[in-house]
């Protein structure tokens, strides 16, 4: 069946909320990156943050959350979501991984984007993170850049897709996908089953 998969995209505070419980309830997920932009094309959906009726109650309800799990105070980047987006830092957390420093560099990441509200949308950005993380800089960001780390984030997310995912966070137990951050649950539950 292969292991668990966290499919996350750091523009995502639902995401950021699960980051921080999913090892602890899949010590066994693969974290994975993925453009959420571009799954949100392909299945042709609008996100509850660019919806007026929808928007402020689910920033509200991801703080409650945060409370709840005992994390630092929400603090929303500036122009979050649409300004606060970049593909670079998700290209970036590729190159993390290539070090072996995917999740530091992802902690870091969201880090920066939901607990400082920096935002993740610059070269300053992803260098700051690619510092946190214990990563070399000038390397991350020359490789982010490059032509094998856009690939892999367009096959990851293109292999989201493919396997049914439709929005961030998701854990992929086998054939099941477990969509949001009050999901990890089950999809614990799904493995223990197996």
């Amino acid at each position: 069946m292969g292991a668990p998969v966290f499919y996350y995209d750091f523009n995502s505070p639902y995401a950021y909320l699960a980051a921080a419980r999913v090892d602890a309830l899949v010590p066994t997920v693969r974290w994975q990156p993925i453009a959420f932009a571009f799954v949100l094309r392909a299945r042709a959906r609008t996100p509850w943050s660019l919806e007026a009726t929808t928007r402020d109650a689910g920033m509200r309800e991801c703080e409650h959350r945060a409370a709840a799990y005992g994390l630092a105070p929400l603090r929303w980047p500036p122009g979050w979501p649409v300004e606060s987006y970049s593909l670079l830092v998700l290209r970036a957390a590729c190159v993390a991984d290539d070090h072996g420093r995917l999740k530091q560099f992802s902690t870091a990441a969201f880090a920066r984007n939901f607990v400082d509200g920096a935002g993740l949308t610059g070269v300053e950005d992803v260098r700051a993170v690619a510092g946190a993380a214990g990563l070399p800089e000038a390397v991350v960001l020359k490789d982010a850049g490059g032509a094998a780390a856009k690939q892999r984030l367009t096959a990851a997310t293109e292999e989201a897709i493919a396997r049914g995912v439709i929005g961030v966070p998701t854990v992929a137990v086998g054939d099941e996908l477990f969509w949001g951050d009050d999901q990890l649950e089950a999809a614990a539950a799904a493995i223990s089953r197996t």
